[in-house]
């Protein structure tokens, strides 16, 4: 099966082009499908194009899903990628913390989810300004109406 797509924003144009093939017997057991997942992407009037190939393994079979969505799910991927783990990369240097034992990485990430959770539903779209608003003690009680 083959889905070809072709996008034109956010000043690039991208050709995505997702091949799955039917797999039995692969080393990973439920595997039922092998993906391959070309993007061909140019700033708009650049005349260099870049090319990325990625490959997915998933654990439905043809019937179960067209080559048009398991475009549109690997498409969605990113969606969770920039909303919660590019503000935890970034926003809050999650990658760059040292600790690394046992469970304490996962333990700290909790509060940090917390934080991005209660900041979003509060209201703010930007978790870095959210954050930076909430720095100043004395700024903190009068933004939340407190004298």
């Amino acid at each position: 099966m083959v889905h070809r797509s072709h996008d034109v924003g956010h000043g690039r144009e991208e050709h995505r082009e997702l091949q799955a093939v039917t797999v039995h017997d692969l080393l990973f057991p439920h595997a039922r499908q092998v993906l391959r997942i070309t993007r061909r992407r140019r700033a708009l009037g650049a005349r260099r194009w870049t090319t990325e190939t990625v490959y997915a393994i998933t654990d439905l079979a043809w019937e179960q899903a067209t080559a048009r969505e398991l475009a549109e799910w690997a498409r969605g991927h990113w969606t969770t990628e920039n909303s919660v783990h590019w503000v935890r990369d970034i926003t809050f240097a999650e990658d760059a913390h040292q600790l690394r034992t046992g469970h304490a990485p996962a333990v700290l990430a909790g509060p940090r989810d917390i934080v991005r959770g209660a900041l979003h539903k509060t209201g703010w779209a930007n978790i870095a300004a959210g954050r930076r608003a909430h720095l100043d003690p004395i700024s903190v009680l009068a933004l939340h109406g407190i004298p």
